[in-house]
């Protein structure tokens, strides 16, 4: 790991504590240490930090400055609908002033306009007498732009309107090119928090090991972890909430004794399936990890007993073949049913048989409508023995419509066929399939 530089406004215990708390980071860390430069010294008047999300802008932005005690206020653009929130919640942060019950939760001070904000601000300055650089922190600064008009450029130039030592800094996930302004404004300090690669979020996912089990054994289940999600997720945020949720799982060989802690195979065969389900909900935030676990629990017992999940969903005979039927249809493009259910269908050509649009997994677009007729042509085809078309049929696709099995599209009315979609999922026709 390289060494942070030996910045003289800092003493050396506070540079190796910042370093410990801030991994993968020390190239920006020093940068920003240099542009604080000495408590009193005058710092560059705007910083633009971006990245996408969760790169360690706000984290290291924030530990810098409280772990030097500079005086700082830091909020979120988001949580302030009007110019007016903004402005005073820097001012309440500066002045020390927190809403509560004793104040009837008021502000400070009342402040309306950036040059209310400006006027008070100077008169703050000159209360407090303080002579070291004062730094304001503006988290999703993207949200200024749909602000008042002299919002954004009034910060960048803030240093210069008060005549006082502040610093502003924006912490923004998206470039700076996308908040220029047409007529023009001051130019920030632009730095870039890069994507972690794969190599940083192992070490810095490692780090948060179970004290009851040894770092090697974690740093492996990362490995493991990373080897699944790494393509489809880079957000060390969401990485680190799937990591302690399918940790027990991971451990589960450990506490029966079927395994050791060298027994990757074994580890890796165990937790495979339950990593590969974990990714459907990525980013969703579908369950609890308490949930979860329960969930778990509640599906190995299943599995113990030789039971299905779907084992108490009974339905008449025909009912299940109309059910896989409409199913085939959602998910199948109408094109190749004379290839799929004919015995006698001809030639066909293997190369651009599908088109480019029905090349994408039907899976990720959803079920498609259907005529009636097509449903029944599929469930005669599938169905082994004759089957007429009589009253007994129909009235079970009215029943799977009232289960809510299959969904009415459209209309329901004399003149239009009409037109159905499959509402279940490809675990539950695979469970009536058998």
């Amino acid at each position: 790991m390289p060494a942070l530089i030996q910045h003289p406004g800092f003493s050396e215990l506070e540079l190796r504590c910042v370093e410990e708390k801030l991994v993968c980071r020390e190239s920006q860390v020093s940068m920003l240490l240099s542009i604080f430069g000495e408590p009193q010294q005058y710092s560059y008047p705007s910083v633009f930090i971006y990245g996408h999300a969760a790169t360690g802008k706000s984290f290291v932005t924030q530990t810098l400055l409280r772990e030097h005690q500079l005086p700082h206020a830091l909020l979120n653009c988001v949580e302030c609908s009007t110019s007016r929130l903004l402005f005073e919640h820097i001012l309440n942060q500066l002045c020390a002033h927190s809403p509560s019950p004793d104040n009837e939760f008021s502000s400070h001070t009342r402040c309306d306009s950036f040059n209310d904000f400006i006027r008070l601000y100077r008169q703050l300055a000159d209360l407090q007498q303080q002579k070291s650089t004062t730094y304001i922190v503006l988290d999703r600064a993207e949200a200024l732009r749909d602000m008042d008009a002299n919002l954004l450029s009034g910060f960048l130039r803030l240093q210069e309107l008060v005549g006082g030592n502040v610093t502003v800094i924006f912490l923004s996930e998206i470039v700076w090119d996308k908040f220029r302004l047409n007529t023009g404004c001051f130019e920030p300090l632009i730095i870039c928090f890069p994507d972690y690669s794969k190599a940083e979020l192992q070490q810095i996912l490692s780090l948060d090991h179970h004290p009851d089990y040894s770092a090697d054994l974690y740093a492996s289940y990362i490995n493991i972890l990373l080897g699944v999600f790494y393509s489809v997720c880079r957000d060390l945020k969401e990485l680190r909430h799937l990591a302690a949720l399918n940790f027990t799982k991971f451990c589960e060989p450990l506490v029966k004794g079927e395994a050791k802690e060298s027994d990757t195979h074994r580890l890796w065969r165990n937790i495979e399936p339950h990593l590969k389900k974990a990714m459907q909900t990525v980013y969703l935030r579908e369950i609890s990890r308490s949930q979860w676990e329960e969930m778990q629990r509640k599906e190995g017992e299943l599995h113990l007993k030789g039971l299905s999940a779907h084992a108490h969903v009974e339905l008449p005979y025909y009912s299940k073949f109309l059910l896989i039927a409409a199913y085939l249809a959602s998910f199948n493009p109408a094109r190749a049913d004379k290839r799929f259910f004919l015995k006698h269908h001809g030639k066909i050509k293997k190369t651009n048989f599908l088109k480019k649009h029905e090349k994408t997994s039907n899976h990720l677009l959803g079920p498609k409508p259907f005529p009636l007729d097509r449903l029944l042509a599929i469930f005669y085809s599938i169905v082994d023995s004759r089957v007429a078309p009589t009253a007994n049929i129909f009235s079970q696709i009215s029943s799977l419509v009232v289960l809510q099995l299959l969904a009415l599209v459209g209309h329901d009315d004399q003149l239009n066929s009409p037109k159905y979609k499959c509402a279940v999922s490809f675990d539950f026709i695979r469970a009536i399939a058998r």
